[in-house]
């Protein structure tokens, strides 16, 4: 299948590309080759963004089209804590932030591994508050959109 026509938070291995030489190159300086896994983390239909060794990467739909991919099925769900909805819960799987915000984010509590929920959402949906380790975290959507999430994992 062409990776334009993927779902938000699925898992796919890149299969083949059919760009142009000069996008190929720049794809693979970037890191995404043939028989590499990626998260598609947003998608529209003028393009997306998925995630690759913790690099967000933003693709054009027309680039999209010309790389084809095969799903991983996979048992969890992985995707941008800025994306679950009050209610949800997952577990952290990854901070994408670099420097200062990625060791400010840590320092909160967003380690790996750590159960989290989303307890509410404010009236224009910015900022969020998370409940975890025993305490309410608020956060804008633009630090949550750098912390992936396995989405719906429970507390063992």
């Amino acid at each position: 299948m062409k990776m334009a026509q993927t779902r938000a938070s699925g898992t796919y291995k890149i299969d083949s590309f059919a760009t142009t030489k000069e996008i190929t190159v720049h794809l693979n300086d970037l890191g995404i080759r043939t028989g590499v896994e990626i998260v598609v983390i947003q998608k529209d239909r003028k393009g997306g963004i998925i995630l690759h060794q913790g690099t967000r990467i933003a693709l054009d739909a027309r680039v999209m089209e010309q790389i084809d991919v095969t799903e991983i099925q996979q048992q969890t769900v992985i995707t941008s804590l800025d994306q679950l909805q009050v209610g949800e819960s997952g577990k952290v799987n990854q901070i994408g932030a670099k420097g200062a915000l990625r060791r400010r984010l840590m320092d909160m509590g967003l380690t790996k591994n750590v159960h989290l929920e989303v307890v509410k959402l404010a009236p224009l949906g910015d900022p969020m508050e998370i409940r975890l380790r025993g305490y309410e975290l608020s956060l804008r959507k633009q630090e949550a959109a750098l912390v992936f999430v396995e989405k719906g994992v429970e507390t063992v």
